[in-house]
């Protein structure tokens, strides 16, 4: 078991390059799950959470993944907690543009000043000079979308942003949002057997913004069948399987799996070195979607 560990590094999966600016390993962590129950409120094992952190860093993951609608709030003061001084290649992608009423509850308001207040809000929490990617959480149905990335152009132009990013967006409005600013990356609903954004990633691809799904497992039998037949192939855990598809789908693909459990942690990151075989992939790739999806 220690050997294993010693050769589990998120840098096994290769790097990309955010924005021609951040090169980052392929392999992140989504800060959503370090939060209490129903994504609210203080996690019950605070220290456990803030162990997770340090072991990912330890471990080579060098982008992290938060919103301010993370408990809200909590995600980031952990990171923080758990991370300042940061190390200097760690990148921290943050998220605007929710209201949290309650425990499991989430509205719109990307407004310019539900924005402008939330930028200043995460840099607090975060111990920031400036937000290195900051992403619109989701378009808003009362705001314009274009007013919401111009008010992010105006803070990346105020300094307070490096780069601009989207989440939960169709192509259409990566491509209005082109107009705008510079988009860095896109943050969608994405799997091997959740593949809706497909044009998406493409689109991405083609203009060099790096996509990072957010990670649903499907729970159609088909889906888990298929995956967990492969993982045995492979002595290898069905989640891990998961993650290498990504990894292999596209060269600008940045998975963040997130966890609340060292243990996990280190499962996700046996899948920087997990290769599929052509065939593998190809079976995964035509797994039809199926069943309900939990982020």
């Amino acid at each position: 078991m220690n050997a294993q560990l010693q050769s589990l590094s998120a840098s096994l999966s290769g790097t990309l390059t955010l924005g021609g600016e951040l090169t980052v390993n392929r392999l992140g962590f989504g800060a959503m799950r370090i939060t209490g129950e129903g994504i609210w409120g203080q996690p019950k094992d605070r220290a456990g959470a803030i162990a997770v952190l340090r072991r990912a860093v330890e471990l080579g993951v060098n982008f992290i993944d938060t919103a301010d609608s993370y408990g809200p709030n909590v995600s980031e003061e952990l990171i923080a907690e758990a991370l300042t001084p940061y190390p200097k290649d760690l990148v921290i992608a943050t998220k605007g543009g929710w209201n949290r009423p309650g425990p499991n509850q989430w509205t719109h308001d990307a407004s310019p000043e539900h924005l402008r207040g939330a930028i200043e809000g995460s840099l607090k929490r975060l111990r920031l000079d400036r937000i290195d990617v900051y992403q619109l959480h989701a378009p808003d149905p009362v705001t314009p979308f274009d007013v919401s990335v111009e008010t992010l152009a105006e803070l990346q132009r105020q300094g307070k942003i490096r780069l601009v990013a989207l989440s939960n967006v169709t192509r259409e409005h990566v491509e209005r949002a082109l107009k705008i600013v510079p988009i860095a990356s896109v943050q969608n609903r994405y799997s091997f057997a959740d593949r809706e954004w497909d044009s998406v990633v493409d689109f991405c691809e083609q203009h060099g913004i790096v996509f990072i799904p957010w990670f649903p497992l499907a729970a159609g039998r088909a889906a888990h069948e298929t995956l967990s037949r492969i993982a045995r192939a492979h002595q290898a855990q069905p989640f891990q399987v998961a993650l290498a598809w990504l990894l292999q789908r596209s060269p600008i693909m940045l998975p963040i799996p997130g966890t609340s459990s060292v243990k996990h942690l280190e499962e996700n990151l046996g899948a920087a070195s997990l290769r599929l075989s052509g065939d593998e992939f190809r079976q995964l790739s035509e797994v039809k979607t199926a069943g309900e999806f939990k982020r």
